[in-house]
């Protein structure tokens, strides 16, 4: 669910300043993956388990351990991370390219084990996570990125579905970033070059 990458690699612009002067992975992912809206429930399922595996920590630090957890989850294949016993957890706790957090990681197992729940219910992860927003993204219109919330209704309201069926570490805010990350809301500053690119995905985005 990428695009091209564009050439915003400037720093003396004033759009979408988080991802400017860090790295250059960290400008891709804001030129390529931020905001793009997501059907797939792999996918899904992999910013789920990062935003996660975020709390209390930055981006920034997550980002640079994408392929580690992608190494120690099963490429984010839910079916199998669920199936992950004491020993395989216990094991994880000792790799140094996640987060390694005893609650983090049972999260992240407990998780894959719900996220399979809702598909089952649902037929989808991505049937019941477009629901909150009428299976459309939301388009704000921010003009900084001081106006940008750290939550929002919906997100409490995933929030606590999710917390009612069993999900860990996922609270509003983490779920916000999460809504931001997968395209359920275009959280782009107006000035940014990505904001009109992930405004015209979002108008012929679909489930189907």
């Amino acid at each position: 669910m990428a695009t091209e990458a564009s050439p915003l690699g400037q720093t003396d612009r004033e759009a979408c300043p988080w991802a400017l002067g860090v790295n250059d992975d960290y400008l891709a992912y804001h030129d390529t993956e931020w905001g793009v809206p997501i059907a797939d429930d792999p996918t899904l399922f992999e910013f789920l388990v990062l935003e996660s595996a975020q709390a209390g920590l930055s981006w920034r630090t997550i980002l640079a351990k994408r392929e580690g957890y992608r190494r120690a989850f099963a490429d984010f294949d839910a079916s199998v991370v669920a199936g992950f016993d004491e020993a395989r957890r216990h094991a994880l706790r000792d790799d140094a390219g996640i987060v390694r957090n005893r609650l983090k990681i049972d999260a992240t197992v407990v998780n894959a084990q719900r996220f399979l729940d809702v598909q089952a219910s649902f037929g989808t992860f991505a049937r019941y996570l477009w629901r909150f927003v009428d299976g459309q993204p939301i388009q704000n219109q921010w003009v900084t990125q001081a106006d940008c919330p750290a939550t929002s209704e919906i997100s409490d309201a995933i929030s606590k579905d999710l917390k009612q069926r069993g999900f860990k570490f996922v609270g509003s805010t983490t779920m916000y970033a999460f809504m931001q990350a997968v395209g359920m809301v275009n959280d782009h500053v107006v000035d940014c070059p990505r904001y009109p690119v992930c405004a015209t995905l979002g108008e012929t985005f679909s489930l189907d």
